[in-house]
């Protein structure tokens, strides 16, 4: 039920009106009569009564309920708020001098170059470099750098920075003297705002009846923000293959084990299934764009570049990338672009269509 809220003005208007309408004799409800300070009176009592029913709702009900009073709420269903992601990507830690080996250990901190967002290194047991022994990664006699990936220090969005950001290294490393990202940082996301949390809920009644598609979706897009799948249904007899990723192309084996456990106890009986990765597609992209004479050319170009490689990379399962789309993201990229030529998406003017379980992510971007 929605209420509907007056404000003090309009319960007097209205207790007035009641008031003319059932007395047969003249009222006087001017400023200062007794009748009008009794009216008054029962305003200010009404709009303290209509405080506490707001008060009320704020609390106990979902739709109008925030931050603490709905994860409260939320709490009784055994739901919980999905928490903040850190970003990942990244990044070049080189050095001057390599007549002698140096080590880069998992865990080192290096930052932007204003001190305000913190990264550490990551362990990637499959990187080339990677010492076991040592938990790091190696520079060996000769090797002037590394690229190592890392995850922002404080989940959320403000770890998503853009490329040339992280120049600051905040451990000490021997052998080690300067840190850059050549890409950005991405995927951070913070904790799952109130909206969010309620169209869950939505998919979580939903899903109560279990061994249904929306059943087996909110079990996967319950294990973290940010994760995308698509279901595929009667790919052999009582065998369906669910398709994950989280933004990356490249989800990982914690990731896909985490989806097909949470799929299991909700997956109808007799069926099978398996999980798994999108087919990655890179695709490259050249094109030439004219600028206004005040603008920087290489500057415009750099951002229409950032522009179509953060579009390809958000696309989702499946999703088609048209040809026709790269103007239009060239355009949108800064004013200064006032024509656009000679667009090859993979070195054609066609569409590019990963497939129902492939995502399309960039390749080579060129600019001119």
């Amino acid at each position: 039920m929605q209420l509907r809220l007056q404000d003090f003005a309009s319960l007097v208007s209205a207790g007035a009106a009641a008031v003319q309408a059932s007395s047969r004799a003249l009222v006087d409800l001017s400023v200062g009569s007794v009748l009008r300070a009794i009216l008054e009176a029962n305003a200010s009592v009404a709009l303290w009564m209509q405080w506490l029913v707001l008060q009320v709702q704020s609390m106990t009900r979902a739709a109008t309920s925030q931050d603490a009073d709905l994860d409260s709420w939320m709490a009784d269903f055994a739901l919980a708020r999905l928490p903040a992601v850190p970003a990942t990507g990244q990044v070049r830690l080189a050095r001057f001098a390599t007549t002698e080996a140096a080590l880069v250990p998992a865990g080192a901190l290096v930052r932007t170059g204003d001190a305000a967002q913190g990264f550490t290194v990551r362990a990637d047991t499959a990187h080339p470099a990677w010492n076991v022994a040592q938990s790091g990664y190696v520079m060996g006699a000769g090797v002037g750098s590394v690229v190592v990936p890392v995850e922002a220090a404080s989940p959320g969005s403000a770890g998503n920075v853009q490329a040339g950001s992280i120049t600051l290294i905040a451990d000490a490393l021997a052998g080690v003297d300067t840190v850059a990202n050549d890409g950005p940082l991405a995927g951070g996301l913070d904790a799952e705002t109130d909206a969010a949390l309620r169209l869950r809920f939505r998919d979580y009644l939903a899903s109560r009846s279990r061994a249904t598609p929306v059943a087996v979706g909110y079990a996967v897009s319950s294990l973290r923000q940010g994760l995308r799948y698509s279901i595929a249904e009667n790919v052999g007899t009582g065998f369906f293959v669910v398709t994950v990723d989280d933004g990356t192309g490249t989800p990982s084996s914690e990731l896909l084990s985490a989806a097909a456990s949470a799929i299991e106890a909700v997956r109808p009986l007799g069926t099978s299934f398996a999980v798994q990765p999108p087919a990655v597609f890179l695709v490259s992209v050249e094109l030439s764009i004219v600028t206004a004479p005040d603008a920087v050319h290489v500057e415009v170009a750099a951002a229409v570049q950032l522009a179509i490689t953060a579009h390809l990379s958000a696309l989702g399962i499946g999703e088609i990338m048209p040809w026709s789309r790269l103007a239009q993201l060239a355009y949108g990229a800064s004013a200064s672009v006032i024509n656009v030529t000679a667009v090859e998406l993979d070195g054609s003017a066609a569409d590019v269509s990963p497939g129902p379980a492939g995502v399309v992510r960039p390749g080579s971007i060129v600019v001119s």
